[in-house]
């Protein structure tokens, strides 16, 4: 039962990503991985859930390896990283966690708030050191092939 979820998570993500893909305008391959590079990050997310990972750990590995995965295929297919990846975030945006935060702050429940607010900026933050983690990993890998 468990990995039936999973796998309906992991293709809800896909097609997520694919839908973003198409309202940002990304066409060919590029919407093809950018559709693979969503299920990836979804099914990271997962499995680090499952390992009891703290989010913001949780959040950082499926960025990573995300953003790994989008730098590598846009050297290969030669486009951009962010055709790739900025579509491929979308599955794991805190949207919920923002909403959250502010639905608190207009209820007034300012205990609440503070705590969806400071966990959704540990996921945010994550993702971005992710992001930033693997462009400097292929930076790293570049000078290295050269």
């Amino acid at each position: 039962m468990y990995v039936d979820n999973w796998l309906i998570q992991i293709i809800a993500a896909v097609i997520t990503s694919f839908g973003f893909g198409i309202i940002f305008k990304v066409k060919g391959k590029n919407l093809l991985h950018t559709s693979i590079a969503g299920g990836i990050s979804w099914f990271v997310y997962l499995y680090g859930k499952k390992m009891n990972l703290t989010v913001g750990l949780d959040y950082f590995l499926a960025t990573l390896l995300l953003s790994l995965y989008a730098e590598i295929v846009s050297r290969k297919i030669k486009t951009t990283v962010t055709a790739i990846l900025i579509p491929a975030l979308i599955p794991l945006a805190p949207g919920g966690g923002i909403y959250y935060t502010m639905y608190n702050l207009i209820d007034k429940n300012y205990p609440m708030a503070l705590e969806k607010g400071i966990t959704t900026f540990i996921m945010a933050g994550a993702m971005a050191v992710g992001i930033f983690t693997a462009a400097h990993i292929m930076r790293i890998v570049d000078k290295v092939n050269k």
